[in-house]
């Protein structure tokens, strides 16, 4: 079942360098999918950036940046290529918490099993008189 998804920034963490200030280091988000019934659930994750990796030449002032641009960082983490890739865990918690929800569990006790003479169902059906036994 395919889901649509909705991202979400949390948070972030800051830090200055020799080289640039406000360095965006680490950022905590959720993701939201939602099934194609309106069912939604969410995943929430946190994304670390390194300061080595800092491109000077491409760095996006603090006060410029977009959310949309730090989702597209993250987003690039999360379903890049190699070990970074946890897209399929993500979708997978997705559809765990979407399906416990539409497909309720419950838990039956001897004494309201079908069978069971405590159930209420020892009776003969519509009659409301006990069913022979």
């Amino acid at each position: 079942m395919a889901l649509s998804y909705t991202w979400k920034l949390t948070g972030l963490k800051k830090q200055n360098t020799n080289d640039v200030n406000d360095a965006v280091i680490g950022t905590q988000w959720k993701v939201y999918g939602t099934d194609v019934d309106g069912n939604e659930a969410f995943f929430t994750g946190a994304t670390p950036f390194h300061l080595n990796t800092i491109n000077t030449g491409s760095f996006i002032d603090y006060q410029n940046l977009t959310e949309e641009t730090v989702l597209d960082w993250i987003k690039n983490v999360v379903s890049g290529s190699g070990s970074s890739n946890y897209m399929d865990h993500i979708n997978e918690q997705l559809h765990k918490d979407i399906d416990s929800k539409k497909w309720i569990k419950l838990d039956v006790n001897e004494e309201n099993l079908p069978w069971s003479p405590t159930s209420g169902s020892n009776t003969l059906a519509g009659s409301g008189e006990p069913a022979p036994l």
